[in-house]
Order: structure tokens, then sequence, then C-alpha cells
């Protein structure tokens, strides 16, 4: 997107250009805040666009033109599917208890691929992947990672991105918000007002700036990214993960709950824990290099596709968080396609699947944590391969219990 791109008469008086061509929220008579914030992004831009590399390949994919990031979406996408329900984010309360497990097995750069909504910035913070793709058979998901992609571009810092994301005036932080632990923000944003007019201002940039990642989008296409972020809005951090066949349960955490939530060290561990955390997503959001994709991981076209394009980069899968799909490919009898997707794709060493477990009475795991229903499991893709050759795998179960 151009600066030119924006008529200023169209840019609401949140909204502001700093150091680069996205525009960003801040508040609009604070110049000397302006100043250091630009200074800000700016080195953050810097200190996060060369992610570490763990392998010995030499693979440096440059930035994605937005022309080419439509065109690969729609590329490596298929017909989309129907889930039961919105997933506007996640009920895996446990989905950081896996860091500790990526940080000892050296699992970094690469490619990552994983389903479903925000709980994926929180495992690309801490793997630094050179490139990510979110597959997903609901082609809704394609639509809110549009509308992430469009929130991290007009937020400076995470205050700003939290802020916009459920519609909250936070223009009154100070600039050592950039420092505040996600605690600490999460207190502000909950104490932020909604002023007249502020979210139709915030929805109507959100949609100007979706406008120009070049993505095919139909007028219903924009209502549903309007209705997510709307009720991002309405319920502000009180959101909760919700189904549309299935009663609510009283252990789905709320949107507050998952960006406090800890790891088994004890620590925040939300992409929104530290700023450099943040901004390491918004530069891969930046140079367009979190690619959303419409695909069934049991289908016959997405998983191969990104494989084949991999391939021909010279990049590796080094993480694949499949959430708990893979009880739902069994259930309707695509798994051995997906375990032969898995076999064709571009593996590393290490490279690991990431899982949800959701289980009660004599099914809980073994390596459940107390308080949790759901757990995280951690399996070496090329262990999984060599598993699914020797017939190893006979049931669901069989996928979630072996080590």
């Amino acid at each position: 997107m151009h600066n030119q791109t924006w008529a200023e008469d169209h840019i609401p008086a949140h909204v502001f250009f700093i150091g680069g061509s996205h525009p960003v929220i801040v508040h609009p008579t604070n110049l000397a805040f302006l100043r250091v914030l630009a200074g800000l992004v700016l080195v953050g831009t810097v200190a996060c666009s060369t992610p570490p590399a763990v392998w010995t390949q030499e693979v440096q994919l440059d930035s994605i033109q937005t022309g080419s990031f439509a065109a690969l979406t729609e590329q490596l996408s298929e017909p989309g599917g129907y889930f039961d329900t919105d997933n506007l984010i996640s009920n895996e309360s446990s989905y950081l208890h896996v860091l500790g497990e990526l940080r000892e097995l050296g699992v970094q750069g690469g490619a990552y691929i994983g389903v479903g909504p925000g709980q994926n910035f929180s495992y690309i913070s801490r793997v630094r992947p050179d490139i990510v793709f979110i597959v997903d058979i609901r082609r809704d998901n394609l639509l809110q990672h549009l509308l992430y992609k469009a929130l991290f571009a007009i937020s400076a810092r995470r205050i700003d991105y939290v802020g916009a994301l459920v519609g909250r005036d936070v223009t009154a932080a100070p600039l050592e918000a950039a420092d505040w632990s996600v605690d600490d923000i999460v207190t502000f944003v909950d104490r932020a007002t909604q002023p007249p007019g502020f979210a139709q201002q915030l929805i109507d940039s959100v949609r100007s700036v979706v406008g120009e990642f070049g993505v095919p989008l139909s007028s219903e296409d924009l209502t549903t990214i309007e209705r997510f972020h709307r009720s991002f809005i309405e319920s502000g951090l009180n959101l909760r993960f919700n189904s549309f066949g299935r009663v609510p349960q009283p252990y789905y955490p709320t949107l507050r709950d998952l960006f406090l939530e800890r790891d088994l060290s004890g620590d925040f561990g939300n992409y929104l824990a530290r700023e450099d955390d943040f901004r390491f997503v918004k530069e891969l959001q930046r140079r367009n290099l979190v690619i959303p994709v419409v695909g069934d991981l049991g289908g016959s076209h997405a998983l191969r596709a990104i494989g084949s394009w991999l391939d021909e980069k010279g990049v590796r899968v080094s993480v694949f968080y499949t959430s708990n799909v893979e009880f739902y490919l069994w259930g309707d009898g695509s798994f051995p396609r997906f375990a032969d997707n898995i076999s064709a794709l571009p593996l590393a060493k290490p490279s690991v699947f990431i899982r949800s477990y959701f289980g009660t009475g004599f099914r809980s795991h073994p390596r459940a944590v107390a308080g949790y229903v759901s757990t995280q499991l951690t399996q070496s893709m090329e262990n999984f391969v060599t598993q699914w050759r020797d017939d190893r795998y006979r049931t669901y179960f069989d996928v979630v219990w072996m080590r």
C-alpha cells in the first residue's frame, strides 16, 4: 500500500503515517510523541527483519509484493468448507504450554503452518519463522486474518493494536506504554473508553486498508470482516469462544484470559507479552509473509501446493500447528490423505507438530495440566511420518497418545 492511495480527508483523527507506508494509531496532537514513536517503529523493523536461522540452508525470502501476495493466496487455496464455530478466538487455554519444549528443541526459522485465529501469533513470535501459512477450511478464517493484517498495519505498538482490535481509544497511553507488561496493557484497555463514532471510524479505516491487500473480496466478504471486527468491539476483552451447535462451556477462555495466559514456567507467553515479539509479527505482516489460505488439511490441493512452493524456494517446515483438527479428519475419513500430505512436505530437523487435545474423565491425557481441559502436545513430524508408514496409527487416540 502506498501513502498516496489514502486521501487526507479520509484519514480519521486517530490514524497517522509513521516511518513507512502504513498508517498507525497515535494521538493527533502529540507531535513529540510522533517523532519518538517513529524512531521506535524503525528500530523495531530493523531488529526483527532478519530472523535467526536454525539450519545450514541459506534462504533469504524477499518481501512479497501486494499483487503476488493476493495471487499466492488464490493459487494455494481450494474451495472452502463448513465448521460449526466462528473461531474468533481460541478455546485452548493450554496453548502456551509447549513454548518450553519448542525452546528446548531449538525450533526456529523455516516455514510455519497453522490453523485458526490469533493463537498462531504467539507461536510465530517465539519460533521466528521466515514465512507463515495459515490454512483453514473456513474462508471466514482467511477473512479474519485479513482483519488482523489491517490491524497490525495501523498499529505502532501493542497497546495500539489491542485498542484497535476491541475498539477502545488508547491514544492517551503514554510513550512508556511500549515497555508495559501485557497485564498493564490489558488493565489500561479495560478502562479505556469508546467515544461516539470512534468504532465506526476504526471500522472504516480497517476496510480501507483491507482493500489495499489486493485479495479479491466480495461485498459479502467485506461485511463478514466488519461483522468479526464488531464482535471484538462489542464484547471487548470479554469476548469468548462460541460455537453454533453446541452449548458454550464454562472453561472457554475470554480474550483477556488468552492475552494473560502463562507458559509452564509461569511467564507471560502471548505475542503481546513483549514489544519485540509484537514487532516481529507486524514486520512479517508488512512484508506479506503471513499467507492466509483456504484449505482442507485432508484435501488434495492446499498442503500439496504449499509444499511445492516451499520446495521451490528451498524452505523447510519447522512447525505445523494443527489444533485438534486431526480429530475431525479421523471422523470424516480424510486422515490418510492428511498423513500423505504431511509426508510430501519438505521437513526440517527438528520439525514439530503442535496439537491440542480435549479430554475429560477416563480420556484425560496423561500429560494434562491440572485445571486445564485442553492439553498441548508436540511430536516430531518426521516421527509422525515414520509411524504412519509403519501402520502404527489405527485410531485418533494412537496419534495423540503415542510419543
